[in-house]
C-alpha cells in the first residue's frame, strides 16, 4: 500500500527542511512524496531541490492560496492513501506512517486520523497545547469536535467521491472537507489514540483574531451550505474546547 504526501509552501526557507526531512525519515512504507511550491520568492525552493533525488514530484508555480496547492497536489498523487503536511509541521516520530498504514490494512476504513500537539515555532520541543481527538459519532461536529486536519489521512478515493477542498471558504476549507466526508458523506472512520503530528503555533487559520473570525463564519455558512443547522451551543463549547488544549 502506497501513501502519497503532501507538502505545500510558499516562502518558508527556515523550516521546510525540517517537514522535508521528518517526512523522509518515515520508517518502512511505500512513500509517494509531493511538494507544491507556490512560486517562493526566498531560498524555499533551493532547499526543496536539495533532496529532489528522494521526492517523487516537485511543482513550483503561482497558485491561488494554500487549498488550491493541495488541490493540485491531489490531482498528482498516485497513492492509495493521501495525507497533508504544511510546511511549518513535522512528524511526531519516525513510526507515524507506518502506523498509519498498518491501521489501513486491518481495519475497513476510509479516514484515519490522530492527535496533534502545537509547539513552540522555534523549539518543537516545547509543547504549548495538546488537540487529542475521539471517536467518531453522530454528533461529533455539533459539539465542536473536528479531527485534526494535519493528522487526518484519507484513501484516495475520498476524495474521489466527496471533491477536494471547496476554496470559497477559505482558511475553513479544511473543516469543510472534513465535515462533508464524514457527517455528509458519512465514510467510515477510525481514530487512534497517538500523536501524528507537531504543529508550529500560529498557523493561517489561528493566527489573528480576524482569520478566527473568519473562520467561524465561514463554519456558519458550511453547516447551512450542507443543509445542517448549527446548535446555538457549538461556540461556547468550540471555545472551551480549545481553553481546555492548554490544561
Amino acid at each position: 500500500m502506497k501513501i502519497s504526501i503532501i507538502t505545500v509552501v510558499y516562502n518558508n526557507e527556515k523550516k521546510i527542511k525540517e517537514t522535508i526531512e521528518s517526512v523522509l525519515s518515515q520508517k518502512n512504507i511505500d512513500l509517494e512524496y509531493i511538494i507544491i511550491d507556490g512560486a517562493s520568492t526566498d531560498n524555499t525552493l533551493n532547499v526543496v531541490n536539495y533532496y529532489k533525488d528522494n521526492i517523487s514530484i516537485i511543482v513550483s508555480e503561482c497558485d491561488n492560496g494554500i487549498y488550491d496547492a493541495m488541490n493540485k497536489g491531489i490531482s498528482k498523487a498516485t497513492g492509495d492513501i493521501i495525507g497533508i503536511l504544511n510546511s511549518d509541521d513535522i512528524y511526531y516520530d519516525e513510526n507515524v506512517l507506518q502506523n498509519v498504514l498498518m491501521n489501513f490494512d486491518n481495519n475497513q476504513v476510509d479516514v484515519i486520523y490522530g492527535d496533534i500537539v502545537y509547539v513552540d515555532y522555534n523549539n518543537t520541543n516545547k509543547i504549548i497545547r495538546n488537540w487529542v481527538s475521539k471517536s467518531y459519532f453522530d454528533s461529533f461536529f455539533n459539539y465542536a469536535n473536528v479531527p485534526p486536519h494535519p493528522g487526518t489521512f484519507v484513501r484516495k478515493k475520498v476524495y474521489e467521491l466527496a471533491g477536494n477542498y471547496n476554496e470559497l471558504y477559505h482558511n475553513a476549507s479544511d473543516y469543510d472537507f472534513l465535515f462533508r466526508i464524514l457527517k455528509v458523506h458519512k465514510f467510515r472512520s477510525l481514530y487512534i489514540n497517538s500523536y501524528f503530528v507537531k504543529m508550529r503555533i500560529g498557523g493561517a487559520s489561528n493566527s489573528s483574531f480576524k482569520n478566527i473570525f473568519r473562520q467561524n463564519k465561514a463554519i456558519v455558512r458550511i453547516w447551512k451550505d450542507h443543509n445542517f443547522t448549527l446548535p446555538l451551543y457549538f461556540f461556547p463549547i468550540k471555545l472551551l474546547k480549545k481553553l481546555k488544549q492548554y490544561i
